[in-house]
């Protein structure tokens, strides 16, 4: 893929440029470990949703945490970029290595918290309480708002825009491209993974919409994507100790 971004830079036709970054970004939110980190996201925030609700409504609520992946990954793309072309800093290999055992890090947690039925990265709230005799306690609680997975999956998406291949688009524009095009080009390859992720969280949503009655089935689906999950991250991890033979 990157070796077709060289060439298409070495065209100088902006047009032809960002329309492909459009494109490129549209497929880039295809890939395995960032369908599989939506998933575990989709499956935790289907448990309080019932057949009573509208399946338009349950299916903008799954496209709308996608994009919301979508918004945190290009946000980190975008900085990256703006760090290397706007201000000069040079960004060492290590660190995108490690922002990619991360990811591989992240992938297992996610999963093991999914099939845990678990909140990773959940908040706490305390509420403190006097009775009338003057005695003071605290009730503390989990945060099960709906918005609580809108910031999982903004960093989650942050992330992932960290790690990956994500970060080498932006590192390749930055080398072939003067700063605006540049960034036109991330804001529109980040639009097109904005779109991309909406609309595979809309259909990985549906099977859990359609089965939601159906708790034995529910239960081997979300036990299928976390071991999916958990099997990506650990090819992740142990794909780049070999490579980089970190031990």
């Amino acid at each position: 893929m990157f070796d077709f971004f060289i060439e298409l830079f070495q065209t100088q036709n902006h047009f032809l440029i960002l329309a492909a970054g459009a494109m490129v970004g549209l497929i880039h939110a295809f890939e395995p470990d960032h369908i599989s980190a939506m998933s575990t996201q989709i499956v935790s925030g289907k448990s309080s949703l019932t057949k009573k609700q509208s399946l338009r409504n349950l299916t903008a609520m799954s496209s709308w945490r996608g994009m919301i992946w979508g918004f945190g990954h290009t946000s980190s793309i975008i900085i990256i970029g703006v760090l290397i072309a706007g201000l000069s800093l040079t960004i060492g290999n290590e660190f995108f290595i490690g922002a990619e055992l991360i990811v591989g890090v992240m992938l297992i947690a996610l999963g093991v918290f999914t099939i845990r039925n678990k909140n990773i990265l959940g908040q706490r709230h305390i509420h403190p309480h006097t009775h009338e005799n003057g005695i003071s306690h605290v009730h503390t609680h989990n945060h099960t708002k709906d918005h609580k997975h809108d910031h999982r999956s903004f960093i989650i998406g942050s992330i992932h825009g960290i790690a990956g291949s994500g970060s080498i688009v932006a590192l390749t524009a930055s080398v072939f491209m003067g700063f605006e095009t540049m960034m036109y080009f991330l804001v529109l390859f980040g639009i097109g993974s904005i779109i991309g992720m909406a609309v595979i969280s809309g259909i990985i949503g549906l099977p859990f919409i359609l089965s939601s009655k159906m708790k034995q089935t529910v239960l081997y689906m979300k036990y299928g994507i976390s071991g999916i999950t958990c099997l990506i991250g650990a090819n992740i991890i142990f794909t780049i100790i070999s490579d980089y033979k970190l031990f």
